[in-house]
């Protein structure tokens, strides 16, 4: 009984957000069809109950403990509890800053909440996994959550397309995962992440160099199409576009912290001692990535569709810090995924803020044309669009240059140095157009002033807590880490 108590404990939070997400759906069939308590108050008492929810997950994950549970299945540590933390609050950013667009959106259904709730829970079972199999089952509950996200606006034949498109090459991918994982177990009889450890210490695979490259690439790739790194990637931009913008924000964050977290296990933990062999196949992937990411944003028009390219080249400065390989490389993935996260968040917050007027409504933004005069329609805006856009391209002292900065030195000291000048390059590139757009701003002109729609208090308060938060963080660097970071020069 002791046991049972012990491993239900370990798992308390997602018990919580279980528990709420079933009270909820009570709570919606019973007052959903109502004509006096439904529609538009019970779409707002759901977004208050599941902010509500977030806070005090919030509060258990802060109160866990370090333990392994469920006969090795679950693990959770300091790094789990950090990344499930994050997790939570951006997720809680995020259901802040989509209070008001979801009304515009017309997103008035209480499942929306339901499948978030959802997809925070399996994000929070991926984290902790600690086995093939339970692996695979969280990854394939979120990506069955993502499924329906991407196709909710039923009324839109580009959302309908975009769940359909990511459905198809989604169950591919669980198809290669389930196949390299099949793979794996038959040639070592393991499935735990702890047994490959112990397995692959001292281990000469000489004799087995075929069948395990051929895992490991089964298996990165299945991943790397999870999260979108190149090549794996052609689904990102239609899936982004066809997506609601509210839909297109969840995805563009919360599936790369669970993806990330299991492939730092799987590659720092499990596989280190063949670093060698697979750390050639993530090479192959940062250089796509940041060729494709850098290049393929040029020809885009569309606000969603450039954002897809320039997560794509996030992705490969993540992925050079996998290529790395080293113990201390783990504080800059955490600190890229986290900066990453906030300045996506302030983008599309920024892009949900961009509504024109055109006799007799008010239309999103969906053009990167639409900046345009924006200096002088909104000078606030526009000084906060900037500073987001800096922030993401890397330039100092914002918190995205350190956030580069430190992938860059992880690789420089692990004498990954023609991969490193490659990544320089392309940020210099990226540079361009997201300077292109600043130009736009405040330099372009246009024959008709826009009218702008004034930004929602919850997205103005998102992008406030956002450019205070990647302020902090840079002035700390600054005064703390960055001579530190020199030092390792020497």
């Amino acid at each position: 009984m002791t046991y049972i108590l012990y491993d239900f404990y370990s798992i308390l939070t997602e018990i919580y957000i279980l528990l709420s997400t079933i009270i909820l759906i009570v709570y919606g069939v019973f007052f959903g069809a109502s004509g006096n308590l439904g529609f538009p108050i019970l779409s707002k008492n759901f977004s208050l109950l599941v902010k509500q929810t977030f806070l005090l997950s919030l509060f258990l994950v802060k109160n866990s403990i370090n333990t392994v549970s469920w006969n090795n299945f679950l693990i959770l540590d300091d790094f789990g509890v950090g990344i499930k933390a994050i997790t939570i609050v951006i997720t809680l950013v995020w259901s802040i800053l989509i209070f008001q667009d979801s009304t515009q959106e017309k997103i008035n259904i209480f499942e929306f909440w339901i499948l978030v709730l959802l997809a925070v829970l399996a994000n929070l079972f991926i984290i902790q996994s600690f086995d093939l199999l339970s692996i695979y089952l969280t990854i394939e509950f979120q990506s069955l959550i993502f499924y329906i996200m991407a196709s909710l606006k039923r009324t839109s034949e580009f959302s309908t397309e975009a769940g359909l498109k990511y459905f198809v090459l989604g169950a591919f991918a669980s198809a290669l995962l389930l196949f390299g994982f099949s793979f794996l177990y038959g040639l070592t009889g393991v499935t735990n992440l702890n047994d490959f450890s112990n397995l692959f210490t001292g281990f000469d695979i000489k004799n087995y160099f075929f069948e395990i490259i051929l895992c490991m690439l089964i298996i990165l790739a299945a991943l790397f199409f999870k999260v979108g790194a190149s090549p794996f990637h052609m689904w990102v931009p239609d899936v982004y576009e066809g997506s609601i913008i509210t839909v297109t924000t969840f995805f563009a964050i919360i599936p790369k912290l669970a993806i990330f977290s299991v492939l730092l296990r799987f590659l720092f933990f499990s596989f280190y001692d063949v670093i060698a062999w697979w750390n050639p196949l993530v090479l192959f992937c940062i250089l796509l990535s940041l060729i494709i990411g850098a290049l393929g944003a040029f020809t885009q028009s569309k606000w969603k569709r450039f954002m897809a390219y320039s997560s794509i080249t996030n992705l490969g400065f993540l992925l050079l810090i996998f290529a790395s390989g080293s113990v201390e490389s783990i504080f800059s993935i955490i600190f890229y995924l986290a900066v990453y996260s906030v300045t996506t968040l302030g983008i599309f917050g920024l892009i949900m803020s961009l509504k024109k007027y055109s006799y007799p409504k008010f239309y999103q933004s969906r053009y990167l044309s639409d900046l345009i005069m924006l200096g002088k329609a909104n000078p606030i805006l526009a000084l906060t669009t900037a500073m987001f856009l800096f922030s993401t391209a890397g330039i100092p002292p914002l918190a995205g240059f350190f956030s580069k900065f430190f992938a860059l030195l992880t690789a420089i000291k692990c004498n990954i140095f023609g991969v490193s000048i490659l990544a320089v390059v392309m940020s210099c590139v990226v540079c361009f157009y997201y300077i292109r757009l600043i130009k736009n701003m405040y330099f372009n002109k246009t024959i008709y002033w826009p009218v702008l729609l004034p930004s929602s208090k919850s997205a103005s308060l998102v992008l406030g807590i956002s450019l205070i938060f990647l302020s902090c963080l840079c002035i700390d660097l600054e005064v703390l880490s960055l001579p530190s970071a020199w030092m390792l020069f020497i």
